[in-house]
């Protein structure tokens, strides 16, 4: 296959900036889909999950793939909504370009940052289209000066917008210097170049010329024929553009109206003609199992040992689980088998689709730079690793964020007991985000995840998608606990079992780490004082300890947990012992360090109308909530704030009545805190 030709693509966006319009539009004119399907009518071929047709989002990042000009596109439709972040980071992760869309109307919103700056995390190269240039306030070149101030972008500007809400006609293409318009006959199919008229030429002249004093900086032939004043030849600015946009130094700007069917195929154009493809990219590094320290280059070689990505797992009812993979080197071929090096099994691929949204096409391979769905996978989880055994390479392990959420579900009958729990079992494989845990006080299911959205999407699935009848309790915060002093303690266990004598003694030091550091465990003691198996037995009982709790139950965080001491005696030594010792010996010794609760605080954007904004931030304090910002824009109030996780619980509805329904914001997950005040 010619890596050259294909194109893995991203759509990212804040919600509501019609990314799902947008992907319709390049379905439809690439020919997948033979008529266009409308978000607004619950149509969308992307959105096929029935929830993301009921509310008009799109929850999970369904992959595509379509054709244009003689090149593959791949496309992986990322959330817009801040609850979904797991989904939009575990795409960028195997995207090679992204296009990012803004409204024309509402700009650089929250979102938009949150996965503008997660695209920067993963440096990947984007072009920028600014749509909805037919709504009311729709504002071009107050869109792309946010993208400068907000998001520290380098738009480079392509198309300038002929009028604006319903007087907009089309765009002038600053490249050929020409009008293109879009005919309404044949849903936009059709595009028609004409000279720009008399009234746009200075405007044109003047962007045109900002257009080349861009590029110039980026290629020094352009500088020379710039200065000259000699004609610059189009092969010359479109090779200097893509390589200003995998470099990441510019962002083509493109603009239009994805419902009116204005501006689609240029974005189309444009992820043929600047994107990368796999081939322009620097080589993946991966980690070596042997040595973790070691970074692997893995090179885009077909002849390679097979190397794949598993970044998505979605439940087909037929099917059973789909593995989309991003392949990195070699090929994986059908009826073959994969080596599972996460989990270090192996497991037969019994077919291989390239998916169309719902609708798939039968492939016999899939080779390096590629994105397929492998069938016949039955361990592989989101961000495992498959390759073959003779060369064991770990591709970046994927972080998710922590779920700050819980609801308590319990089936309403016996016989849905096992169904609940095979439904909840197959949900945490799809999504790393959302777990499941058993409460031992009370024996219900707690699944926790990151947003009310979030959990109300996942219980909606068990009970419509999946049909299993469940009770649901109210939902509850997902606290942690914690420790605020350092303290070293000496456990013994001594106990007789079957007339055998099991002795252990340990001495271990905690201390609380820095604030999000996580949970950390330092072992000092030498092999040669103590074998390594009953070293191994005390780190299973501390690490076992860090999910247990302490005072609550709750999993106890940020601690940092060093054996420095054990005492062997060969004739009573056993694992059970020292494992035991271990549990018990964490347990007393934070006990004694003075734990504390931990609570989630959540980070809030918010945009409000000027005259309810005094009404908001009242709301807000009046939640333990604290204003960070507020910023004055274009008709609304950019109101930034932290607030405690416990007391947001039906903020939506507040919202939208102290604003009469005008109001929105975005919550997302900042770091744990101290909780004032106990449970």
């Amino acid at each position: 296959m010619n890596t050259d030709k294909l194109r893995n693509i991203g759509i990212m966006a804040h919600i509501d900036a019609g990314k799902t319009t947008t992907t319709e539009r390049i379905l439809y004119y690439t020919g997948k889909s033979h008529r266009i399907g409308e978000v607004d009518n619950g149509e969308a071929t992307m959105d096929w999950m029935e929830q993301e047709q009921n509310r008009g989002i799109t929850i999970t990042s369904a992959a595509t793939t379509c054709f244009w000009r003689d090149h593959q596109i791949n496309i992986i439709d990322t959330p817009g909504h801040v609850d979904f972040t797991a989904e939009v980071e575990r795409s960028l992760r195997v995207l090679d370009g992204a296009v990012a869309i803004f409204c024309a109307v509402g700009g650089v919103e929250p979102q938009s940052e949150t996965v503008w700056h997660q695209a920067d995390t993963y440096k990947v190269p984007r072009i920028a289209y600014i749509n909805k240039m037919d709504r009311i306030g729709a504002d071009f070149f107050s869109a792309v000066e946010e993208m400068e101030k907000k998001l520290g972008g380098n738009p480079l500007i392509l198309h300038l917008p002929i009028g604006a809400e319903s007087d907009f006609k089309g765009v002038v293409d600053l490249l050929r210097m020409q009008e293109i318009h879009w005919e309404q006959e044949g849903n936009g199919a059709v595009r028609v170049y004409k000279d720009i008229r008399p009234e746009l030429q200075d405007e044109a002249s003047l962007y045109r010329e900002q257009l080349l004093d861009k590029l110039s900086a980026c290629s020094d032939e352009i500088t020379e024929l710039f200065l000259e004043g000699q004609e610059i030849p189009m092969e010359l600015i479109q090779k200097t553009i893509r390589t200003a946009t995998i470099n990441r130094t510019l962002i083509p700007v493109l603009t239009g109206a994805s419902l009116r069917n204005i501006g689609v195929q240029s974005v189309i154009d444009a992820v043929v003609d600047y994107l990368p493809s796999p081939d322009d990219l620097p080589p993946v590094k991966a980690h070596s199992v042997k040595h973790e320290d070691e970074l692997v280059e893995v090179e885009l070689k077909e002849s390679a040992p097979p190397l794949a990505l598993a970044f998505k797992i979605q439940h087909d009812r037929e099917m059973g689980p789909l593995t989309f993979i991003r392949v990195y080197s070699g090929s994986i071929k059908k009826g073959t088998v994969v080596y599972n090096i996460n989990k270090k099994k192996r497991e037969r691929v019994t077919r291989i689709l390239r998916m169309h949204s719902n609708r798939h096409e039968e492939l016999s391979s899939v080779t390096a730079g590629d994105i397929a769905v492998l069938i016949g996978n039955k361990e592989t989880q989101t961000g495992d690793t498959l390759g073959s055994e003779g060369h064991q390479v770990l591709l970046e392990p994927m972080h998710f964020p922590e779920p700050v959420i819980s609801v308590a579900i319990e089936p309403r009958t016996v016989s849905d007991g096992d169904k609940l729990k095979k439904v909840l079992e197959i949900l945490s494989k799809e999504d790393p985000t959302f777990t499941v845990k058993d409460n031992e006080d009370t024996g219900q299911l707690l699944i926790s995840g990151m947003g009310e959205l979030h959990l109300e999407v996942l219980v909606t699935r068990v009970t419509s998608e999946f049909k299993v009848d469940a009770n649901i309790g109210n939902p509850q915060v997902s606290y942690r606990e914690s420790i605020s002093k350092e303290i070293t303690h000496t456990e013994t266990f001594s106990k007789v079992v079957a007339g055998k004598e099991n002795f252990a003694q340990i001495t271990l030091k905690i201390k609380p780490a820095d604030r999000g550091q996580g949970n950390s465990y330092h072992c000092l003691v030498d092999e040669k004082t103590v074998p390594r198996e009953f070293l191994d037995a005390v780190q299973r009982g501390v690490t076992g300890g860090f999910t247990s709790g302490i005072m609550f139950g709750y999993p106890a965080f940020d601690i940092e947990a060093t054996l420095v001491n054990a005492v062997f005696n060969e004739l009573t030594a056993s694992s059970f012992a020292f494992e035991a010792a271990g549990a018990m010996g964490f347990d007393a010794a934070c006990r004694k360090a003075e734990p504390v609760l931990l609570e989630p605080v959540m980070l809030l954007d918010i945009m409000t109308p000027k005259d309810y904004v005094g009404e908001v931030m009242s709301n807000l304090t009046s939640r333990g909530g604290i204003i960070n910002s507020l910023e004055s824009r274009h008709a609304v109030e950019h109101i930034r704030a932290q607030a405690p996780m416990s007391s947001m619980f039906g903020y939506s509805t507040a919202l939208r009545s102290s604003t009469q329904g005008r109001g929105t914001f975005a919550m997302e997950f900042s770091h744990y805190a101290r909780k004032e005040g106990g449970l």
